[in-house]
Order: C-alpha cells, then structure tokens, then sequence
C-alpha cells in the first residue's frame, strides 16, 4: 500500500518508527507536510497538491497533526477523506478529542470518570467557581495548552482563587479540576489502537512537579493495568471516535478517572519504557482496516 505520514517535522522519534515499521512491512510511505498542503475543491473531483504535483493513489493516511494547527490539518485530512483515503483517525474525532470542554462533555455523559470539572471564560467570583468543584486544592488548564502547559496547580484556598482571577484577567478560556491527590503526581498513559490497549505506562512527574508529562521532565515505566482501567480507555477512545490515541488516566479513589484523549500521542516514551513495537502494530491495524486502492473510487462527503 501507499500510505501517507501526515506531519510538519518528519525527523520526530515517532514519524521516523512510523515510515521504518511501514518501509519494513513493504509498504511506500510517503511524507506529506499538510500546512503544505492546498485543496482543490471541486464538484466530483476533490484533490490535494503537494509540492507542486498532485496527490493520487494514497491508500491510507496517518495524520499526526499538531494542537496549534489543527484547524487546517483537520481540513487537509476532510480533503483526504474525500478522495476515499482511509485515515486511521478521522479528521472529526480529531477535531472532537482537540475541543477539551467538548470531550469532557461527552466522555461525561457516557458515564465516564473524570475529575471533578467547571468551565468558565471569565469569572469574578473565584470562590464560588471553587466551591462548585470542591474546593483547594485545585487544577486550573487552558483549554488551549498541551504537553502541560498552561496548567497550573493552586494548592490553597487564595492561591486558587489568585490563579482563577489571572486568568480571567488574560481574557482565556480554561478549566478548573479537583486535585487528585491520592494519583502522587503520576498518571497511566494507554495507547488505544482499535478496541484494545496495546501498550500502557506510568508517568510520574520531576521532583516538587505535580504535572506527569515526559516533556515536563517526567519518567516513565512500564505497568500493568486493572481491567477496569482497560476497559475505560478503550471506552473513552470510543467516545471520541478515534482508531489510535492516547487515554491518560488518574487512579483515584473513586476508580480510574480520564484527564484527556490525545488523538496524536507520542509514542517514544511508550516504546522505550514497555519495549513494544507501537509503530508496527499501527501498521498492522492499517493493513486489516484499509481498502487499497480506494482513492482510484470516487469519495464520499
């Protein structure tokens, strides 16, 4: 098959295991940068071009598009969809996943646990906003930071509400979660390709860092899940729609409990912390699920 790699930085761990594992399964695989991109769109005869020539004969696609770009990666991969690619995450799931207040809406109303929530844009009334998600200590996010950023940790009562009245004061949209302290700065990362987990490890933040993310200077090692954990992730990718993607999970005491669903996950940290061929296993899953050939077929809206 031809598949094409969705992504601005090829040179990234994870783009170079995807074109390997996908090269060494005999499959072409093909770079393509979608903020590179340009769609033609027309009746009938929807088409991409890139790099001066026009992309035909694509089997499958693997969009790793990026949170600040999501609008026209997403836009570029509808262009895709149109042409009867198959796309191991759909460019709606993606937009759905990348919507943080909508995907905690949904994941909620499946019955799916989560931290204690409230959304605002603005607020003057701080205490009252805490008093609705329980009180100090309290997680305030952007809606719109990644790889932690943009999430902070008020640990008492005024600096909470300090924290609350910054951000109002920035004019940001963002979240306010209870504080999961029983979780000891770490949380559960399981890869979700299809309807199973293939590969899960436990992120535990720096020193004195409540925050997980290996980009924040967390570690991570390799650990097994409860079925109950299991069977959450692979509901919560469901939810959003999405064929691979990253389910973060809290353990509480009150069961697991989701902090997002990432619907580009790295998959470095995975691969060297569990010694599993994550690349290869999305190749596979692309194997068993494309339909070679379908971009010759006119596409579907």
């Amino acid at each position: 098959m031809k598949i094409a790699l969705m992504c601005r930085n090829v040179d990234l761990y994870s783009h170079q295991r995807f074109i390997e594992a996908g090269e060494e399964r005999g499959h072409e695989m093909l770079h393509v940068n979608h903020m590179k991109c340009y769609i033609d769109i027309a009746a009938s005869r929807p088409a991409l071009h890139y790099g001066g020539n026009k992309l035909t004969g694509i089997d499958a696609v693997i969009p790793r598009i990026g949170a600040s770009v999501t609008f026209f990666g997403t836009a570029v991969l509808r262009q895709f969809e149109m042409m009867g690619t198959y796309s191991i995450c759909e460019s709606v799931a993606i937009t759905r996943s990348r919507d943080k207040l909508r995907s905690l809406q949904l994941l909620s109303r499946k019955g799916i646990g989560m931290p204690a929530t409230v959304f605002a844009h603005r607020s003057g009334d701080p205490a009252e906003l805490l008093k609705l998600m329980g009180g100090a200590p309290a997680v305030i996010k952007l809606l719109e930071g990644t790889q932690g950023k943009g999430v902070v940790l008020g640990e008492t009562q005024k600096a909470a509400e300090s924290l609350i009245q910054a951000f109002s004061g920035l004019n940001a949209q963002f979240l306010v979660q209870s504080f999961v302290k029983e979780a000891n700065g770490e949380d559960i990362r399981c890869i979700v390709l299809g309807d199973k987990v293939v590969a899960s490890m436990k992120r535990k933040g720096a020193e004195g860092d409540f925050r997980s993310n290996l980009h924040q200077g967390g570690t991570a090692t390799p650990i097994s899940i409860t079925p109950q954990e299991r069977a959450t992730a692979v509901k919560s990718a469901k939810v959003m729609g999405l064929g691979f993607c990253g389910v973060d999970l809290l353990r509480s005491a009150d069961g697991p409990q989701v902090m997002e669903v990432n619907s580009s996950p790295g998959i470095e940290g995975v691969e060297k912390a569990t010694g599993k061929d994550v690349a290869t296993m999305v190749i596979q899953y692309i194997e068993r699920n494309a339909k070679p050939g379908a971009t010759k077929t006119k596409g579907k809206g």
